[in-house]
């Protein structure tokens, strides 16, 4: 159902504001990178803090939109320059950097949430 492997990733370097969801997300691609977010590509975002990513993908007749949020680290995201406002990754490229060692170690559930 959600093989993305033969899908083209483009990452947006900096920060993007969480806030956003699917109209948010697509009018970024439509108006600052001037792309199509209905193409066979999944553009991949994360916040200030680097410790959530949301991915927007068209699939069939909708948008997807996928999203994580990191525990404990940060994910190792690019800054944006002038000249650098996305990246063009390889899938693995884009699951490295969602499962980098040291983000995905295990926490104890108490860890995460109090118990009261």
């Amino acid at each position: 159902m959600f093989d993305y492997r033969d899908y083209k990733i483009i990452l947006c370097c900096g920060a993007t504001d969480m806030r956003k969801s699917i109209n948010g997300l697509s009018s970024i691609v439509c108006e600052q990178f001037e792309l199509d977010p209905r193409d066979k590509v999944i553009f991949a975002f994360c916040n200030n803090a680097r410790n959530r990513i949301k991915m927007l993908v068209w699939a069939d007749n909708g948008f997807w939109i996928h999203f994580k949020r990191v525990e404990r680290g940060k994910l190792v995201w690019p800054t944006e320059t002038d000249d650098n406002k996305t990246m063009i990754l390889a899938f693995e490229d884009l699951k490295n950097i969602i499962l980098a060692p040291g983000i995905t170690q295990k926490i104890k559930r108490t860890e995460v949430w109090k118990k009261y």
